[in-house]
């Protein structure tokens, strides 16, 4: 290639980090918008139901909702793995930027990486399988009528006993050692091979980055079930403190302060209900 090829590809080569985070924003608002409309729906279905008398919604709750079909089975998990994307997309950002900015460099000297988005492609591989386990979740918790018609809790003991669990989570070994991968994505990279140049390789990678966000994060997704898993304000704070806990620096003493705040809340929360 000559010098006027090479300073072009290198001129192109230089916006791949702006074109990555643009699709990503992109990525991450199609999510948003989807949560949004579905929730809108969600609350249209909750008006309907403010509307029934008291002897119809004991009959509802009573009877245990009604069996899923496959499609609504599908459905709910089309809206979490929807979810997913849109809340972990932000805080997976600094690890896809970086893969973006060593297959540049990759280029430019002859060794390309895979494409970028076979590593992303990996990475929301493993929260798919979050989606599932999540969706699978959501259908035990309706039909042991944990859940209400809207998605939220409907026992203080449940929601106790869970804001404790999330609380004692944040001080295991296992947050620990998820947690430390995912803030920091040049270990990651380092303690496991580095960047792959095939895509079986880059997904593989991705899935494994995703594996370690799922350690991390998943005990604080159980929080959607009680303040709600469509309500978008109770998703964005969820969403931002993830993000916050792998963005601050030293974050092991913020999970372990919010685990705190989370078990002294729930302690309340079961005291409050059962006298």
């Amino acid at each position: 290639m000559n010098a006027t090829g090479a300073t072009a590809l290198e001129a192109v080569l230089r916006r791949d980090r702006l074109i990555v985070a643009a699709s990503l924003a992109v990525l991450t608002m199609i999510a948003w918008a989807y949560i949004l409309w579905l929730a809108r729906s969600m609350n249209s279905d909750g008006m309907a139901m403010q509307g029934m008398d008291d002897a119809s919604f004991d009959v509802m709750m009573m009877s245990g909702f009604r069996s899923w079909t496959t499609t609504e089975f599908a459905v709910t998990m089309l809206m979490w793995v929807v979810m997913m994307i849109g809340m972990m997309t932000p805080s997976a950002a600094p690890m896809i930027l970086l893969y973006a900015r060593v297959g540049r460099h990759g280029e430019v000297q002859g060794k390309p990486l895979a494409a970028t988005g076979f590593f992303v492609a990996g990475y929301f591989l493993a929260w798919t399988a979050f989606a599932c386990a999540a969706t699978l979740g959501q259908w035990a918790l309706e039909s042991t009528l944990l859940l209400t018609p809207m998605m939220t809790s409907a026992s203080g003991i449940f929601s106790g006993v869970t804001l404790i669990a999330v609380g004692l989570f944040q001080w295991t070994p296992l947050k620990d050692v998820c947690l430390r991968q995912c803030q920091a994505p040049v270990m990651f990279i380092h303690l496991h091979g580095g960047f792959r140049r095939d895509p079986l390789g880059s997904i593989a990678l991705g899935f494994r980055h995703g594996i370690y966000c799922i350690g991390c994060c998943w005990a604080l997704m159980g929080l959607l079930f009680i303040g709600g898993v469509m309500n978008v304000l109770w998703i964005a704070a969820v969403a931002i403190f993830v993000l916050a806990e792998k963005l601050v620096a030293r974050g092991r003493w913020f999970s372990r302060l919010s685990g705190v705040g989370l078990c002294l809340t729930g302690l309340w929360l079961l005291g409050a209900t059962i006298l």
